[in-house]
């Protein structure tokens, strides 16, 4: 059986990450809420975290977990660029080497990226096969070779308690204001971020709806939640690269049924749309996957219509030309 988290472990998660990662800004977006009806709209923007997304707080948590001979050989995950930044600094934050495998067809920004914080980065080419399960198949045979402890970029208790500090942190800010929020979206791939942000959630707010977004075609949570049981999405092209998991994890899948989370897919239109709007209107930049909860609430796919509404902006790790090609249509 798959465990989930308690509260009290995801606030001992939080109170040991929150002094090694930075606390991002909690951004009151009117524009937003003039666009949707939403009476509120504030953006947690993730994307302004330390090696660039809402990643580097699991993966802090989990580097703690380690035992004093597993930190000295070091550990290996597969990363399509986002974990793989996210535990290449804390892994050099907290001395431990780290090796990525990463399919070649990622972002060179986030190899480059994964790089310059210190860890070793080695392409597995995927062919017609699902690229992460070619580059999680490379990882588990090098944690056998060389001796190297495996985690896995979301599907791990550890990694989801370390996730929901996001939402303990947006709630104390937004308590600041003396608000709170009735409806969350959050970016989804493999699960580890929603599931840790809607335990976090159900603990305080536990009338919140709280929405997993996913590009058409890779929404394996949604599909997963509609049969009550892990299924895998066909698979599709989409421009957000770091949400293409296919099936969400057993540990985030149990945490985000336990916590009762909904579903909502977009299109790359609506993508597209929310880059802009960010940019322009918010003055953020972010990677398509990072605004996957904006395009949910510009494209219309949930109703915001007089509710309080926090969105997890979750990253920002894109090139310029990529960026500047992608608003360019």
């Amino acid at each position: 059986m798959v465990s989930v988290p308690t509260h009290d472990e995801l606030l001992t998660a939080h109170a040991f990450v929150r002094g090694r990662v930075r606390r991002t800004p909690l951004l009151e977006a009117p524009s937003l809420a003039l666009a949707t009806g939403a009476a509120r709209v504030w953006v947690k923007a993730e994307s302004l975290q330390l090696a660039g997304s809402f990643k580097i707080r699991g993966a802090t948590w989990r580097i703690a977990q380690l035992s004093p001979e597993e930190r000295a050989r070091g550990v290996v995950a597969f990363s399509s660029g986002n974990f793989a930044q996210g535990l290449a600094a804390a892994g050099q934050a907290a001395g431990v080497p780290v090796t990525i495998v990463m399919p070649a067809d990622a972002p060179e920004v986030k190899r480059r990226a994964t790089e310059g914080y210190g860890a070793r980065v080695v392409l597995s080419d995927h062919g017609d096969r699902p690229r992460e399960e070619v580059a999680a198949e490379r990882a588990a045979a090098m944690a056998r070779d060389e001796r190297l402890t495996l985690l896995h970029p979301f599907d791990d208790p550890a990694v989801v308690a370390g996730q929901a500090g996001v939402a303990i942190e947006a709630l104390e800010q937004l308590a600041d204001l003396e608000e709170a929020p009735d409806l969350v979206l959050c970016p989804t791939g493999g699960g580890g971020l929603v599931a840790g942000v809607a335990l976090a959630m159900r603990a305080t707010y536990p009338g919140a709806d709280i929405v997993a977004v996913e590009p058409e075609g890779s929404n394996g949570m949604g599909l997963s939640l509609a049969a009550a049981g892990r299924v895998a999405a066909p698979g599709a092209p989409t421009l957000c690269d770091a949400l293409m998991a296919r099936q969400p994890g057993a540990a985030p899948f149990a945490a985000a049924g336990a916590a009762g989370i909904g579903a909502a897919s977009v299109t790359d239109a609506d993508t597209h749309a929310a880059l802009t709007h960010a940019f322009e209107r918010l003055r953020i930049v972010l990677e398509p996957s990072g605004a996957a909860g904006i395009a949910a609430l510009l494209g219309g796919r949930v109703s915001a219509e007089g509710r309080r509404v926090l969105i997890v902006a979750s990253g920002g790790n894109i090139g310029l030309q990529t960026f500047i090609d992608i608003l360019a249509g």
